[in-house]
């Protein structure tokens, strides 16, 4: 990779994490806006679980993003849980949610273009892939 695509690599894999962290207290917390978007999603019974759950593993994500050797894993892993967020955001929250401008369903499109450049980028580092090419 030259040094222009590292830098370029380290200034997505940040801004993912960053963003991905950001999230974290309001979920984590059990923020009202979050609140709001799991109850839609699961139902009042099963919120805390899918917003807990999906904090869980956008914390990974982004730990996995900062460690050089596992960025593949956390730009999929990323990709997998944003993609999630956006096909919600399409079908069930709508692009703004509670008046927020769509800034939410901004900064998810902002995750999976960065995550999906990641991948493509980090492409022979893939386990399976990496073999083959």
């Amino acid at each position: 990779m030259t040094a222009t695509l590292t830098i370029i690599s380290w200034i997505c894999r940040i801004a993912v994490a960053i963003i991905l962290l950001q999230t974290l207290f309001f979920k984590f917390t059990g923020a009202e806006e979050s609140k709001y978007i799991f109850t839609t999603l699961f139902g009042a019974e099963y919120e805390a679980y899918g917003r807990i759950g999906s904090g869980v593993v956008e914390l990974a994500a982004a730990v996995l993003l900062l460690i050089p050797a596992t960025a593949w894993l956390g730009a999929l892993l990323a990709l997998g849980t944003i993609s999630g967020a956006i096909f919600s955001h399409l079908t069930k929250l709508g692009i703004v949610v509670k008046d927020d401008g769509g800034l939410l369903f901004g900064l998810a499109i902002a995750v999976f273009v960065a995550s999906a450049f990641l991948l493509l980028v980090h492409r022979k580092e893939l386990p399976l892939v990496g073999a083959a090419l």
